[in-house]
């Protein structure tokens, strides 16, 4: 007899059959997965620690901008007009440090309160919410800056007050000798309460600051990485968005920053004895109305400096520490 042709229907029976069988016996390797763990997030001593040692690198180098800033926002308070080879020539190339070492405490506080709130309070908060999305992080910028600037006030009106010094007349000066010695006598010939002034106008600004930084910083990578062809946080990437970025907050915040230094290096009136400012908004009238509003701009340029220069160094800084140390503990 010719041999049976199997039916289409049987074929496909025992095609599916085989293919079990042959599924069955089979051993599927399990993916391979990367042998390099996750690093583990820093702890928050290490991020306090590290945000506040970079505040301080960076404040090394554009504390020459800065004191140039305050003089010659200060200026026209004195009635006199700013020059800065007059400055050099009366004062010395070194008189840009004057103050360095309060500006350096100043950091101690501000940078580390500013950078490790930011960050504890942005982790806390996706924890709560699930997510951290760009008002949450505008959020919680406004806040921590502002509380920066509260805790670190008394260190500011110190560098306002030891930057500014030189510049007085002699009879004015209230002669320095360093930062134990302007707290002591802010303590002793003012009282305590003198150390929080202008702290009003500093909080306004600190607080803007991490609106406009956190707003904008983030945007002007990924426009730079897009357009430029830059990596991504690269030191190229990080010095362009930063240097943008400071200029945005710089035009939004220097009459708050004028303002904050006016009311930390005011004196009372010798006759009645009351202080020319008491709030920002009056100050910023009674300037306008005397001085002219850009009189609060003056200084511009070396603050706008300070601003986007200080956002590199200490971005960069700040990145540094951190990968030394999470490649020390590996």
């Amino acid at each position: 007899q010719p041999p049976l042709i199997p039916s289409s229907r049987e074929v496909r029976t025992d095609s599916a059959h085989s293919f079990v069988e042959q599924l069955s016996t089979t051993t599927i390797a399990a993916p391979k997965m990367s042998s390099t763990p996750a690093p583990a997030p820093l702890s928050k001593p290490i991020v306090f620690a590290t945000s506040g040692m970079g505040g301080m690198l960076g404040w090394v180098l554009v504390h020459p901008a800065n004191t140039v800033a305050v003089r010659m926002n200060l200026s026209s308070m004195q009635g006199k007009k700013f020059s800065f080879a007059g400055m050099i020539r009366e004062n010395g190339l070194m008189s840009v440090y004057d103050g360095l070492a309060a500006g350096v405490w100043r950091q101690v506080f501000y940078a580390s309160s500013r950078f490790g709130l930011f960050e504890t309070c942005r982790d806390k908060l996706h924890e709560i919410r699930g997510k951290t999305d760009f008002a949450g992080r505008v959020g919680v910028g406004a806040v921590t800056g502002a509380t920066a600037a509260m805790i670190s006030c008394p260190m500011e009106v110190a560098t306002v007050r030891m930057s500014n010094d030189a510049t007085l007349p002699a009879d004015q000066r209230r002669n320095y000798k360093g930062v134990a010695d302007v707290v002591k006598r802010i303590y002793v010939e003012e009282g305590a309460a003198a150390f929080w002034r202008g702290s009003t106008p500093f909080a306004q600004r600190a607080a803007l600051v991490g609106v406009f930084q956190v707003a904008t910083l983030d945007q002007f990578k990924e426009m730079y990485a897009h357009y430029l062809n830059q990596k991504k946080n690269s030191v190229p990437n990080v010095f362009c968005a930063a240097m943008t970025s400071g200029l945005i907050y710089s035009i939004a915040t220097m009459p708050l920053e004028a303002a904050k230094n006016r009311m930390a290096n005011q004196k009372p009136d010798p006759k009645t004895g009351k202080l020319p400012y008491t709030g920002t908004l009056q100050l910023m009238r009674a300037v306008s109305a005397n001085e002219g509003f850009l009189a609060l701009y003056n200084g511009f340029l070396p603050y706008y400096m300070r601003c986007g220069g200080h956002t590199v160094a200490m971005f960069i800084a700040v990145q540094m520490l951190r990968d030394a140390y999470t490649n020390s503990i590996m």
